[in-house]
């Protein structure tokens, strides 16, 4: 796991560190940290973000600040989850803002973190979950969070990911069953969607950020709201 600390205090970088490696000592888990002194040092030239699992950022930073880096950030990389430092928890609403995934207080830090990370590396664990697809072909390895929506066509249900579609002859009941744990909902008779990948949900009609439109029964248009608000409020 490599994960960015950003944060104008020397003082502040290493004691957030410390506690990153005490951690990652405890769970057995290998961790690499990286150090920012500044919003702008994290952010220049953007395309190293990508490697990283988890960034904790200090509101307080000079040149461009936690809020303004977080935003810049999440509108490019919105998969990696963000973790804002404060000394007060007033900056927590505007933490909100800017799509981050925890709000922490530094006078906390030692009681906090470790539920963080706890919390944020399960997430993290299921969004690269694999599993072997016997497809028409050809079995597959596929990371479960690539499948944007699978669609019943006749006896064969279609996957449709973010790299290809792939035919697969299993009923789509059974396939539910499988995927639920990982954030999919049955929005119709035909169609299984990976809530990762709704837009929108109002009107009897789902909107994927494909620009995919799925129509949603009246029967099955308010469980289907509930379990994406419920998705929404644990995935931020």
């Amino acid at each position: 796991m490599l994960i960015a600390v950003c944060d104008a205090c020397y003082e502040g970088r290493q004691r957030v560190r410390e506690l990153i490696e005490e951690y990652g000592r405890t769970r057995e888990q290998d961790i690499e940290v990286e150090e920012y002194s500044s919003g702008a040092a994290l952010c220049s030239g953007m395309s190293h973000i990508k490697e990283f699992d988890i960034i904790f950022l200090d509101v307080n930073i000079d040149e461009m600040d936690g809020l303004q880096a977080a935003k810049r950030i999440n509108d490019i990389y919105p998969d990696i989850p963000i973790v804002l430092v404060a000394s007060m928890i007033s900056y927590a609403l505007e933490g909100y803002r800017v799509n981050a995934a925890r709000f922490l207080v530094k006078d906390d830090l030692d009681a906090t973190i470790a539920g963080c990370l706890d919390d944020l590396w399960d997430k993290l664990r299921r969004k690269h979950q694999k599993a072997v697809f016997a497809f028409v072909e050809g079995n597959r390895e596929l990371e479960i969070q690539k499948i944007i929506y699978i669609e019943t066509e006749r006896h064969k249900n279609i996957f449709h990911t973010s790299d290809a579609d792939y035919g697969l002859y299993k009923k789509l009941d059974e396939i539910e069953e499988e995927l639920a744990p990982y954030g999919f909902v049955r929005v119709h008779q035909s169609y299984l969607v990976n809530m990762r990948y709704v837009d929108k949900i109002s009107s009897y009609l789902m909107r994927l950020i494909t620009g995919k439109e799925i129509s949603v029964p009246k029967a099955r248009y308010p469980k289907v709201k509930e379990m994406y608000a419920m998705y929404k409020e644990n995935n931020g």
